[in-house]
């Protein structure tokens, strides 16, 4: 456990705090166990460290430990938390949780025989307390990490921090707001960030970003699938050309007999890896609004999760509209109710529709509707109800 500590003690003093995501003030640190789902690459590691760095108390023994370290090729978790327990610890700090065998029966019986113990774990967007063996959904509260947004983006290209705007602020008072971000070239540096803003790895070296993306999808297919369903090599190539077919096409409206002809994969079998793709944070997946939502229904649009993903895995393929549409839903993600509207492209939180589109968009799609946008790419500033798409990247 000595290792341990000094692992944990060296992470903790070096992560850097000039810049922190925006989920380190929404955690609760009233909850016993916080669990922090995201991406790969989305900074789960980060921000764990800077938590334990920034929010908790310097004079309280805390323990970051990563659940794939050697340690515990011969010690349990629960173990670990027993010792740690003895020793007057407080905050235990569990990284990528998931790689842990009987990581939530292991969690409860911790949650129940340490009760002045906090946990916060991170963990694989695919995991699903509500489904895990032991009753932990009751216990555990989870958060997601989103991708970076393009206000978290500009902080890395500009070192300066700029607000958050909610949704209706920049509906009510869009044309002041884009005017105080003018100096900052917002245009040119909105399409720097749909082709390489979305993961905080792209400080290390953009030229070989797309490389760590395609690398990114491979782990997810061969490594993080396998772990909560049963694939065979031969699907897992299959889910490969899955992907492609997504970002290489325009604003896809899935026909699912056809694509599963294409992909050779059944489409039962189809419909249940489109929801798992989804859940890793890969592609994102839209309805018509009066839709439920269940691992066999049929989406009504499909995105790459944002173009990132699309320019590593189409190169010069990528569709401009489907670029538009999916760093649109993207900003939007997790924070509003989206859907794909009967008029226009999307219906947000049941009330406002947008149609998205480029300098020559204009309002037919939209004419008659009340609460309805025009979201205009290649735009410094907008007038009246036509909006530029850039200013939909400052919602956290």
């Amino acid at each position: 456990m000595e290792s341990l500590i000094r692992k944990s003690n060296r992470k903790i003093h070096d992560v850097p705090v000039e810049f922190t995501r925006y989920l380190l003030d929404e955690i609760n640190p009233k909850n016993r166990i916080n669990i922090i789902k995201g991406a790969r690459g989305a900074g789960k590691t980060t921000l764990l460290l800077q938590y334990a760095k920034i929010k908790l108390p310097a004079d309280v023994f805390s323990l970051y430990v990563s659940l794939d370290d050697i340690y515990f090729y011969s010690n349990s978790l629960y173990e670990l938390a027993e010792n740690f327990y003895k020793e007057n610890g407080k905050y235990l700090l569990l990284d990528e949780v998931h790689k842990y065998p009987n990581w939530s029966r292991e969690l409860k019986l911790i949650y129940d025989d340490f009760p002045e113990l906090q946990i916060l774990a991170t963990s694989s967007s695919l995991l699903e307390i509500y489904k895990a063996e032991s009753d932990l959904s009751r216990r555990a509260v989870q958060y997601q990490l989103k991708e970076l947004s393009f206000r978290e983006f500009l902080y890395f290209e500009t070192k300066q921090l700029f607000p958050v705007f909610s949704l209706e602020e920049i509906l009510k008072n869009h044309e002041n707001i884009a005017l105080e971000f003018l100096s900052i070239k917002p245009v040119f540096q909105f399409k720097n960030f749909t082709r390489y803003g979305a993961y905080p790895f792209f400080l290390e070296e953009k030229e070989n970003y797309y490389d760590k993306l395609l690398h990114i999808i491979d782990l997810v297919l061969e490594t993080d699938l396998p772990s909560v369903e049963r694939i065979d090599f031969e699907y897992i190539t299959k889910l490969k050309k899955l992907l492609f077919a997504i970002a290489t096409s325009a604003p896809f409206t899935p026909n699912i007999s056809k694509l599963a002809q294409r992909t050779g994969i059944s489409r039962n079998a189809l419909v249940k890896a489109l929801f798992y793709l989804e859940k890793a944070r890969l592609i994102i997946l839209l309805r018509k609004n009066n839709k439920g939502i269940s691992l066999l229904s049929k989406p009504d649009k499909i995105f790459m999760n944002n173009p990132n993903l699309q320019y590593a895995l189409a190169e010069e393929h990528t569709n401009t509209g489907t670029v538009r549409e999916s760093i649109f839903v993207n900003q939007l993600l997790d924070l509003h109710r989206i859907a794909v509207a009967e008029k226009g492209d999307f219906l947000v939180d049941d009330k406002y529709t947008f149609e998205i589109g480029g300098k020559n968009k204009n309002k037919y799609q939209i004419k008659g509707l009340d609460n309805a946008y025009i979201v205009r790419d290649d735009y410094e500033t907008g007038v009246f109800n036509t909006i530029p798409l850039w200013l939909f990247g400052f919602l956290y």
